[in-house]
């Protein structure tokens, strides 16, 4: 699992600086994903895996100044890009690993996940972790800019049957990990799959 964990923390340092020009066309994906959770003023919010932060002005805007947004990455040096991005304005940033949130039990209202799950190395227990530390009724958006199809061609290869993300394979995964799928949606246009917390 630290094999694992290294792996990602090298995929990402290396991209860090220039993530957001690879990618500058995001913000309205970011924007819908983060409206799709449905947030409130004054509720609590986790970007999980939030990169450069790019999520959390949108998050910020729906919570308000009495909500609380935080994001946690693993990578120290795209945490960096998201303070150079002016980001950490818009919320408290972690360095912390999904997989062992520094939070109690129930403590938010939502998490956003984006492009995460195909990085974590143990999703089972790792999708647990989140519903921990969110509410009973609160939401988890399983979120990508573009879909699988798309995301997949972006890397050359072909989507596959054993694809976690495919809706087979991730309703029955986030029901053990304490998730009720409720809406999926896999267009070139994005990914989004939208699950409640079970009480």
């Amino acid at each position: 699992m630290a094999d694992d964990l290294r792996d990602v923390q090298e995929f990402f340092a290396a991209r860090a600086a220039d993530w957001d020009s690879r990618f500058p066309d995001d913000g309205p994906a970011f924007a819908a994903a983060a409206d799709a959770l449905a947030l409130r003023p004054g509720d609590a919010v986790l970007d999980a895996g939030c990169g450069t932060g790019r999520a959390l002005p949108a998050l910020r805007a729906a919570v308000g100044s009495r909500g609380t947004v935080l994001g946690a990455d693993v990578t120290p040096a795209i945490l960096e890009e998201a303070v150079r991005a002016g980001r950490d304005r818009e919320g408290i940033l972690l360095l912390a690993d999904v997989a062992r949130l520094p939070l109690g039990p129930g403590v938010l209202d939502a998490v956003l996940a984006s492009g995460l799950i195909s990085h974590l190395s143990r999703p089972g227990p790792d999708l647990a972790e989140l519903a921990r530390v969110v509410r009973p009724g609160g939401l988890l958006a399983l979120f990508h800019p573009i879909g699988r199809a798309a995301l997949a061609a972006r890397h050359g290869r072909r989507v596959t049957d054993d694809d976690l993300r495919a809706e087979p394979n991730l309703r029955p995964l986030l029901a053990r990990a304490g998730w009720r799928l409720d809406a999926y949606t896999d267009e070139d246009d994005g990914f989004l799959a939208l699950a409640v917390r079970a009480p």
